[in-house]
This record gives C-alpha cells, structure tokens and sequence, in this order.
C-alpha cells in the first residue's frame, strides 16, 4: 500500500473560492486549470454547475482545452428528499456539464439528517446509493464526499459506514472522509481513516481536510499514513473560515518526507512558482511564512546559522530549496556576523570574501544603521547601494542640493494638491524641477523623475508599485521615527528600498532616491557586462 501512487485531488476553484478575498473570473479557472494540469495534478474540481453564471461559463469553455493529465470533476450534492435520481434537476446539471468525473457530497452524521435534511437515516442512504449509480451509470467516474464525516463517526460509526457503503454500492469509485468542521484530532483522525480502509481499501478512500485547528495538513498526512490514497486539498490553502489544507505544504511533504510519490512529484521543483502564480490570479499578497515555498522559508538572520548553512546548508535547512523552486537568502541585521555579510553581498553580486578589508567597516555601519532604525530584509536594493559604495565600486550619479514639498487645498470645494521642486545637480549641470499630484510622494517621486530622465532615460521605466510607513517610536506621537519602505518596478523585476528619519518626507525622499539610483545600478552592471561601460563609472 505504501509505495502505491496517490492521486491529488485540486479543489481551489470550488472550495478555495468559497474563501474570504478570494475571487476567480472565468478566465482565471481556465488559466488555473491549464497550469494545474501542466503540475500534474490528477484531478480539478471546477465548481457547482448551474449554480452561477460564471461557473456555467467555466464547463461550458473548459472542455475546449487540451488537458493532457488532469480530469475535470463537477461537483454537486445527492438527489433532494423524495425526488427520483433521473429526475433530480441538479443531477441532471451535473451530467450537462459533460466532465469525465462527478463529486457529490452527501450526509454522513444523523445530526444533519435529522436537523437539516429532515428525513430519515434509511432515505438518506437510498439518496446516496441512487445518487452514485444514476451517475455512473451515464459513464462517469463518481467521487463521494462523505460530508462532516469524522463528526458523524463520533457519533454513530455504524451509521457513517453505512453512509459509505452505499456510495460504493451505487458505484462510486472513491470515498473521500470529509472533516468538514476541522476540529478533529490527529489521534482520532487517523483511528477512523483506518477503520474505513480496513473495510473498503485504501484504492478507495480520499482525505479532504479543513484548516479550522491548525492541523489541515498534518491530518491529511496522517490520513496518507492510514492508508488513503487520495489527497484534496488547496493551492496555498485557500477556503472557507481559515482554509483548507494546503496542498502547497502537503505534496512535499509526501514526496521528500515520507517518501510516497504521484503523477507531479516531478513537477515538484515548479511547486513555487505555481504558488505565486495562483497568488497573482487571486489577487493576494504571497505569504512569506508559508512552510517551502515562501521568502522567509530558507531565509537565515542570525550569523550563528547563516555561518553554519553557509558550511553545511542542511545544517540549517531540512531540505534543499531548489527541491520546491526556492533559494537560501540572507538577512543582513544587527545579528549578522562577517559570515553574514559576506553570504549577502555574494547574493547581490559582489566578490568578497571574509578578508577583504571593508567588511568590518561595512558590518559596523549596518550596525549602526539598523540601531537607527533601518531594516534591510525588505530593502536588497538599499543594501547593495550602501555594500557598493563601501566597497567604492559604484557612486552616486546625481548629487543632492535640495528639495522642497508644499500641499495646499485650492478653494473650499477642491481637491489637496502637493507641489514638490527638487534640485539636483546631474553630470556637473543643475536640474530645478517641480512636479504636482494629489500626495507629497508622487509629487517627490515625478520632481525627480524630471530631473534625471534626460540624462538617464532608463528610470522612464520604472515606477512605484508599493508604499509602507513604520512608526518607530509610538510613544513620541506626531515625532516619532519612521521607517518607509518602498516597492519599485520596471516590468520585470521589483526591488525594495528604505528610508529612516524623524520626518516622513525625509525618509520618502531617502527610499525614493535609492528607488531610481539602484535602476541606473542596475544599467551601470548591463553596460560593464557588455563592455560599453568600466566599472565604477
């Protein structure tokens, strides 16, 4: 049973939808389906059919695509009480979607059929078993979700057998355990997967876990463990309350961990990309805490394990990150040590080593600079500004002279305006620019922008994709420190810049003004690189 292959079972566009925030246009669930499929996954779940528009539209567009792996499921609920299954409108739904696969989810704790379905315990069954074999007897491959199982086997296992032994009575290939509410325990989870494989075999039982107690993921590895051989999960966890388990976390787990395998487990090295790439559709911010995948996963602070990993990088890290698309990085801090420093600025591209006088100087001014209240985790380009200075292989190519900000409402019924004027002095000429928008940022931000983009076209580019403020030092109110981090793109990279001082426009300036110096950093490299330019020019 151990070294048979498992099926993944995908649901994020049925029950990861259903999530808060979480909204996919019918182009985004063909696009996720697509990808999906290219992963490997072995079966999607594409949502209710007939239940909304769009995701009518979806079974209507996804049969037109060329999957080579994956089957499609439908999903729906069984027969309604004392409807015959050929008549049942929305069973009847489910075949017009004309996927090869069909998912219905039925009730397995008498809780809910007495207090939800109002019927009885053997019409209920009858539903089931119907269900099942009216739609396998249209050819299609029925999956039962055996709904608010591990509940309904708390409190009447016999019963919740039953349940399952008409499903497969009716055909139904796959029995997945539903712990719907996702309060059960490991130690309970596994005792009842067991009992259900013992009965029904493993080549039949599928585990669909909820996030509710923090234990989707381990339940559903526990339930592999139990002997199921079908996993259904989410891509980053999306769904309902707080989630489903997370098939992002789960799958390497399975494949480098416990040594089990299935038709993607050599897709696992995209496993990252394929993360961020349903964050993206999905419209959220990735999580960098989220276990191998994300930007904190390998990420080492401390100089005690950035100098150990930098031995030994299983020393400090339980598995290789390129295994799931990830890398090691270094966080430079007031922790770091010369090991620390100089893992970074190898990172970044410079060539040093422990020895190389201006890493002590380099270490201590990092020191100095996040005692002042600057952070570089979020801010590489900052840190390779300063590292590149340090080590006199880059200046500045403009210098400073002075910058003004004024914000001023114009009339009782307009709207708050800031005018910016920035004067700077660009290849031995001063530029004296002023720029107007709606906050004092952009107004800095387009001021310069004019003052450099003659001289440096490049930075035309480029613009600002995010903005965050830190206070400091709440308890000094209005004049507390702050910290103001910067996002910056030019269509194909994003880089992140800091600024610290007790006014925030100050700091803005600071953030800005690395923002655009790392973009002409970055031209200054292609140049030297291609030879039109010497380094340090």
């Amino acid at each position: 049973m151990k070294t048979s292959e498992l099926k993944i079972y995908d649901t994020t566009l049925r029950d990861g939808t259903q999530g808060e925030g979480i909204a996919l246009s019918v182009t985004d669930k063909l696009l996720i389906t697509e990808r999906l499929d290219g992963f490997g996954v072995d079966y999607i779940e594409g949502g209710f059919p007939g239940s909304n528009p769009r995701d009518i539209t979806f079974f209507a567009e996804v049969g037109k695509l060329k999957l080579r792996h994956a089957r499609v499921a439908a999903f729906g609920s069984t027969r309604r009480t004392g409807v015959a299954a050929d008549r049942d409108a929305q069973l009847k739904g489910l075949l017009d979607a004309k996927t090869p696969v069909v998912t219905i989810v039925g009730k397995t704790w008498l809780l809910h059929v007495h207090e939800i379905l109002r019927t009885t315990p053997e019409e209920n069954l009858a539903m089931i078993e119907e269900s099942a074999r009216f739609l396998a007897a249209q050819g299609r491959e029925v999956v039962y979700d055996a709904e608010h199982f591990f509940d309904g086997y708390k409190d009447n296992p016999d019963y919740a057998l039953r349940a399952l032994a008409a499903a497969k009575r009716g055909g139904a290939s796959n029995l997945t355990l539903c712990d719907t509410n996702g309060g059960t325990m490991l130690d309970d989870f596994r005792a009842a997967v067991e009992r259900v494989v013992s009965e029904f075999g493993g080549d039949h039982v599928g585990v669909h876990c909820h996030n509710d107690s923090g234990l989707g993921v381990a339940l559903s590895l526990a339930g592999v463990t139990a002997g199921a051989t079908m996993v259904q999960g989410t891509i980053n966890g999306y769904g309902e309350r707080t989630g489903n388990a997370n098939l992002v976390t789960i799958l390497p787990s399975l494949f480098l961990k416990m040594g089990r395998t299935a038709f993607c487990r050599p897709s696992l090295p995209k496993l990252r990309e394929l993360s961020h790439y349903l964050d993206e559709l999905a419209n959220q911010r990735p999580d960098p805490k989220e276990p191998y995948v994300g930007a904190s996963a390998f990420a080492h602070k401390g100089g005690l394990h950035a100098n150990a990993a930098q031995k030994v990088a299983r020393s400090y890290e339980h598995i290789d990150p390129a295994a799931v698309g990830n890398n090691t990085r270094v966080l430079v801090s007031d922790m770091a040590g010369r090991s620390s420093v100089v893992m970074k600025a190898r990172q970044l591209g410079f060539d040093i080593s422990e020895q190389t006088p201006a890493v002590k100087d380099v270490l201590e001014e990092l020191k100095r600079l996040e005692f002042d209240g600057y952070e570089f985790e979020a801010a590489d380009a900052s840190l390779k500004l300063l590292l590149a200075r340090w080590l006199k292989q880059h200046k500045r190519p403009f210098e400073f002279e002075g910058f003004r900000v004024i914000i001023e409402r114009r009339g009782p019924e307009s709207s708050i305006v800031a005018e910016a004027t920035v004067k700077l002095k660009v290849n031995g000429k001063s530029m004296h620019t002023v720029a107007e928008c709606i906050g004092p940022v952009s107004a800095l931000d387009k001021a310069l922008r004019l003052a450099l983009e003659k001289a440096h076209p490049a930075i035309r580019n480029t613009a600002l994709s995010d903005f965050k403020v830190r206070i400091l030092d709440s308890k000094r109110g209005a004049n507390s420190r702050t910290r103001v981090l910067i996002e910056t793109t030019d269509g194909e990279q994003i880089w992140g810049t800091v600024g610290v001082s007790d006014n925030i426009i100050e700091a803005s300036w600071d953030a800005l003004c690395d923002a655009v110096e790392y973009k002409l950093l970055l031209e200054e490299e292609k140049a030297t690189r291609t030879g039109e330019l010497k380094p340090g020019i």
